[in-house]
């Protein structure tokens, strides 16, 4: 019964760590897979920057010249350029952008500036948003001038960027917390050695039978009752670790419907001078909480 609980014990704790590191890794590669739909999102939308560019050029009566490569000035920001010089209507430039920029899922709030490449200053700009109110948009109706213009577009930072960094930023860390506790917890027990095929654990000079019941000491073997024997096993089984009273007094007396409280110290004591043969092994009592066994190398 006590080995089938531990067991049960260990499974459930590397169940749990186990849990706690696929959510991690799954966190990690969900942040990792935005990373291709951003990709195509923001080539789609290159596209549709091109597109834009070509319907100024048609609306201008140019059906010949180039629009040029859509360029990336800066994060989120984009320049359409034209192989010649061409002129535009403003509320024209105001209806295209937004009809076809309302096929970019990304494309929320951004403003359009237009820049005349001969002269300094911004030939016409507007604000388009989310929200119709928040529209900047003037001189509608005006048509611009010949000229070899410029076309920047912002937009507005979606937040799957920072979204992304910051699940990994924050995944790291405590990926890097969980491996260590989990570390901790599986790290072998440093002096007692099991033999898992005969059950006998080594207690200092000493070895545990604890199937047979014996405590073999110079090849000596000493009997061991039945409750000495569960007593000494839930000890062998946390070598160096406080067991608490209440623990004991659950696992060794609850199943016979009955717990009582001084024959725990009785057992306890009788246990102790069987140990005495070896100096290194005692069993030492943690007031207010129970006992542990102190195994010194």
């Amino acid at each position: 019964m006590l080995d089938s609980r531990n067991l049960l014990s260990g499974k459930g704790k590397y169940f749990f760590f186990g849990l706690i590191l696929l959510f991690l890794f799954s966190v990690v590669w969900a942040a990792f897979s935005m990373t291709n739909s951003d990709d195509f999102d923001i080539s789609r939308r290159e596209v549709l920057l091109r597109r834009i560019g070509h319907e100024l050029l048609l609306q201008s009566g140019d059906s010949k010249s180039r629009v040029l490569p859509v360029k990336k000035i800066a994060d989120d920001e984009y320049q359409i350029s034209f192989e010649n010089e061409l002129t535009f209507q403003a509320d024209s430039l105001v209806n295209t952008t937004q009809r076809l920029l309302a096929k970019d899922p990304l494309a929320g709030d951004y403003v359009v500036t237009v820049l005349n490449s001969g002269k300094s200053g911004i030939a016409y700009g507007y604000a388009i948003s989310k929200n119709k109110k928040d529209d900047i948009i003037a001189c509608i109706g005006r048509k611009q001038p010949k000229a070899r213009y410029l076309i920047n577009i912002k937009f507005k930072p979606t937040g799957i960027n920072t979204a992304k960094n910051g699940y990994l930023i924050g995944a790291l860390p405590l990926l890097a917390f969980v491996g260590f506790i989990f570390l901790r917890s599986v790290k072998p027990r440093r002096v007692l050695p099991d033999n898992q095929n005969t059950g006998i654990v080594t207690l200092g000079s000493m070895l545990f039978d604890a199937k047979n019941r014996k405590l073999m000491i110079n090849g000596k073997p000493i009997d061991l009752t039945g409750t000495a024997t569960r007593v000494l096993h839930i000890f062998a089984s946390s070598p160096n670790e406080t067991v608490e009273r209440s623990r004991l007094q659950k696992e060794i007396w609850e199943d016979e419907g009955v717990i009582v409280g001084r024959s725990l110290d009785m057992f306890i004591s009788k246990l102790r001078k069987k140990l005495e043969f070896d100096p290194n092994i005692n069993i030492v009592v943690i007031r207010g909480k129970g006992y542990k066994l102190e195994i010194r190398s």
